[in-house]
């Protein structure tokens, strides 16, 4: 194949160590080693796709094995060793494929074959690209040869995934983690690439490319070298055109979105919505590009342009920053979960877009809820305040709730029954009943069911509770309780375990006062005529009403 018709990606595929971005250091390190004839018996390279990993294994290779050595390892002007594996024809260098031969045979061929010294190198390599696919069995067969293999055989293996090859394994292999290529450096790269081949395209479009590639070097040519196809003759690439190309949306829509929405205009945030929409853009992909606008907008402040990845310009960037000042972080917060919500629901519901519309539609409730919950406690705060300076005995006590409460619900009125309070917050505990009711006020249903279910009173005085239990009573119950009432009476209580019977459990008491209103209501003339036309009704439950209901 002539070099000029190949893809991008492998016309311009590194041959030396000079020619690599992003892997300064593995580079450096396996120099080194080379220079001072340390060779390891195997290397072992691992990170995301495109990176380099099958690259650096060809270079090393070829550093092993050149005719020129490593100093001056050919460039330009192939040697017969680096232009046949340049080729993967070598004889000495074997590149397989772990994902297509994955059986323990096919490691004994390898191994056997291995028995034979090279015939035109210094060294016989076998590059094994993705070894993590090899089964369990090919492991162990591997594993003798790998410890003390002969001094002409060197291993390179290849992984995106290493956590499924054997610690067996790894700990014969001198193992480099390759970083993803850092957006500055692939932008820089990309650019050059795009230069050498006359292609016309802008730095905000290549940005974008740098974004979507998410650090791999293949995947950035893969998508400049599709981009640049999609030209017409003497048309420039711009952000537009490579948001169209590449499936993707200008964030600064979402950004007014997100402004719309912080607003309360419902009609515009689905119009705005469904033009988004109609580009082509799929909903998974929306809700993933509003939490990462959801994340710029929480925490602008502690970022710079440069660290956004080239996800935003200078205009997004200043926009966001701007706005950002009057969002109150709670409300950004209750924003995120709503959405991470919304993106497990999408995997539910049939239609995604309407599943879109309405999380969007919550969200300016969801604001509005907020932010009439703030004023509410603002005023109350005022009342308390003013209830100060007066010396009123009366003082509004409000706590702090970790959810959106209606604000009807927080103006309804006090119950006639609700348990006394001093203005320092003490409360007044006279009776079992009274026990009962603080702990349903308090959200301690755990401890209010052990009183129903599993206490039986026997004697209640201030400051002292006498009771017998069976045989279910949680084993911290009593020390549960006695922590409940410091807190609540501000005084401490002493609680007798005793072994009379006492009174009966609040739970047993209801069952029998219901027993006996059935038992009544089976005395009942309407019981009696509705037995008589339906002779196989059955009494099961019977519920008192107040007068007025």
């Amino acid at each position: 194949m002539n070099k000029h018709s190949k893809v991008l990606a492998l016309k311009y595929r590194p041959q030396t160590f000079d020619d690599l971005i992003g892997q300064d250091i593995v580079s450096e390190t396996i120099k080194n080693s080379i220079l001072a004839n340390k060779v390891p018996n195997a290397y072992l390279f691992t990170g995301i796709r495109g990176i380099g990993k099958t690259t650096i294994a060809r270079i090393v290779a070829k550093s092993l094995n050149c005719i020129n050595g490593i100093e001056n390892l050919c460039k330009e002007n192939l040697c017969n060793n680096c232009e046949s594996i340049a080729n993967s024809s070598h004889i000495d260098v074997l590149e397989m494929d772990a994902a297509s031969k994955t059986g323990v045979d096919d490691v004994r061929d390898l191994i056997e074959f291995s028995k034979y010294g090279p015939t035109s190198s210094k060294y016989k390599i076998y590059i094994i690209d993705e070894v993590h696919m090899l089964s369990k069995q090919a492991f162990n067969a591997l594993l003798k040869t790998l410890e003390e293999p002969p001094e002409y055989l060197k291993f390179i293996f290849a992984t995106t995934e290493i956590n499924k090859i054997p610690i067996t394994v790894l700990s014969r292999c001198q193992r480099f983690d390759l970083s993803r290529i850092k957006s500055n450096e692939l932008f820089d790269f990309i650019k050059k690439i795009k230069n050498k081949e006359n292609g016309n395209a802008n730095d905000d479009s290549l940005r974008l490319i740098v974004k979507i590639s998410e650090g791999s070097v293949r995947d950035a040519l893969s998508l400049l070298d599709r981009a640049l196809l999609s030209l017409e003759d003497g048309k420039e690439l711009d952000l537009i055109s490579a948001q169209k190309i590449f499936g993707y949306f200008d964030k600064s829509q979402l950004i007014d979105l997100f402004s719309l929405i912080l607003v309360g205009d419902e009609n515009k945030v689905i119009d705005n919505y469904r033009k988004i929409y109609d580009q082509g853009v799929e909903p998974k992909v929306f809700i993933n590009d509003f939490l990462e606008i959801l994340y710029y907008f929480k925490n602008i402040n502690l970022l710079t342009l440069e660290s956004t990845n080239f996800s935003l310009n200078d205009e997004e960037f200043n926009k966001i920053k701007k706005l950002s000042n009057n969002i109150d972080s709670e409300v950004l917060i209750l924003f995120w979960q709503f959405t991470i919500k919304t993106l497990g629901e999408l995997d539910i519901v049939s239609n995604q877009n309407i599943s879109i519309e309405m999380f969007l539609l919550r969200l300016i409730h969801l604001k509005n809820l907020k932010l009439e919950n703030k004023m509410d406690n603002e005023k109350i705060n005022i009342n308390e305040k003013e209830n100060q300076k007066d010396n009123s005995p009366n003082i509004v006590n409000k706590k702090t709730i970790d959810q959106i409460k209606n604000v009807a619900q927080e103006k309804k009125a006090k119950p006639q029954n609700q348990i006394e309070t001093k203005a320092s917050n003490e409360i007044k505990i006279k009776s079992f009943n009274d026990l009962l009711r603080i702990c349903n006020d308090k959200k301690e249903m755990r401890l209010k069911y052990e009183l129903e279910k599993n206490v039986n009173l026997v004697k209640f005085e201030n400051g002292r509770i006498e009771i017998s239990f069976n045989d279910n009573l949680d084993k911290n119950f009593v020390k549960n309780l006695s922590s409940k009432l410091l807190e609540w009476t501000k005084h401490r209580w002493i609680i007798t375990l005793t072994k009379s019977e006492g009174e009966m459990s609040i739970k047993d008491q209801e069952k029998i006062k219901q027993k006996e209103l059935i038992n009544n209501a089976k005395k009942s003339k309407i019981y009696r005529d509705m037995v008589r036309y339906f002779s196989d009704a059955e009494l099961v439950d019977v519920k008192t009403f107040k007068s007025d209901e």
